[in-house]
């Protein structure tokens, strides 16, 4: 069961070098929410009928402990280099890592994973990972990316976050507000549009739109969708940005010199849906810097 540590930053831990870098990563995020780190493991048995020349199943749980509890002192050596001073707390659990995870993250602030694992058995399988807690999880989930896939996540830059003017994507908007502040940056927010003559049922109509009443339209809705959040923030200078395209591309662009980049897990679809999930597993297949992905409150509407 998970510890009974609550709003701590969760780490899933594969042994890789990528998730030794999202625990560095994610320690600085304790840190900065004053918060515990928890670091975990998860591995699962194969439940089928091993070959004679196969280690039974018994055999194959000791490695995996053993393995597991080594991967986590490998990870928590990392974690106390730079910050000796962190509460860590690590588990290790036999379970499915998305099971796992979700569990984890019923009572966790954030949770925390490396851009590539390991594969295999006890491998995160990151991206279906993270897009599976997106989708289920009860906290904001990060796949801490550097500029290559071996670097470090960069610690310079912009909050980056994309909204599509949605009500869900105020879940987006509320993180990306708070770890700029958190952080002593700025914030950059963005929408997207596309204009609706450039889907091919659209235009099979000849319909005829203006592009500049759009784009006036879709910025006269961002600076309402802002008021609030601005107010409650009014020290922090926020950059909005409206463009035409698509969203992936633009965000990937100004991911490029971010040090995070906030999306929801969904958002309202159709021609200008900027929260897809399409979008957030884009962004965490190729952005140059971690990547928020926020699921909505699990309360009204929104838990539909």
């Amino acid at each position: 069961m998970p510890s009974a540590t609550e709003d701590a930053v969760v780490v899933g831990i594969d042994g890789s070098g990528s998730a030794k870098r999202a625990a560095v990563w994610a320690a600085a995020e304790a840190v900065k929410r004053g918060k515990r780190l928890r670091l975990v493991h998860v591995y699962a048995v194969p439940q089928v009928r091993l070959p004679a020349v196969v280690p039974s199943a018994e055999a194959l749980r000791s490695g995996f402990e053993a393995q597991g509890a080594r991967w986590l002192a490998e990870a928590c050596d990392a974690v106390a280099e730079g910050y000796p001073d962190l509460i860590v707390e690590s588990a290790a659990r036999e379970w499915a890592p998305v099971a796992a995870l979700i569990q984890e993250s019923l009572t966790a602030t954030l949770i925390v994973l490396g851009s590539r694992g390991l594969g295999g058995f006890t491998g995160l399988l990151v991206g279906s990972t993270a897009v599976a807690l997106a989708q289920h999880g009860h906290c904001p989930i990060v796949v801490a990316r550097g500029r290559r896939p071996d670097d470090i996540p960069p610690e310079v830059g912009s909050v980056v976050v994309g909204t599509d003017g949605s009500e869900s994507s105020d879940a987006a908007l509320a993180f990306a507000f708070d770890e700029a502040s958190l952080r002593g940056t700025d914030l950059i927010v963005v929408r997207v549009w596309n204009e609706v003559t450039d889907h091919e049922s659209a235009r099979a109509h000849a319909l005829t739109v203006d592009p500049d009443a759009i784009e006036s339209a879709e910025r006269q809705a961002l600076d309402e969708q802002l008021v609030p959040w601005r107010a409650k923030y009014p020290d922090l200078y926020v950059e909005t940005v409206v463009a035409r395209g698509r969203p992936v591309r633009a965000l990937l662009g100004f991911g490029e010199r971010a040090q995070l980049l906030v999306v929801g897990s969904r958002g309202r679809g159709g021609f200008q849906g900027m929260l897809l999930g399409s979008t957030s597993q884009a962004l965490v297949a190729h952005s140059e810097c971690p990547v928020a992905v926020v699921r909505p409150t699990l309360t009204g509407q929104e838990s539909k």
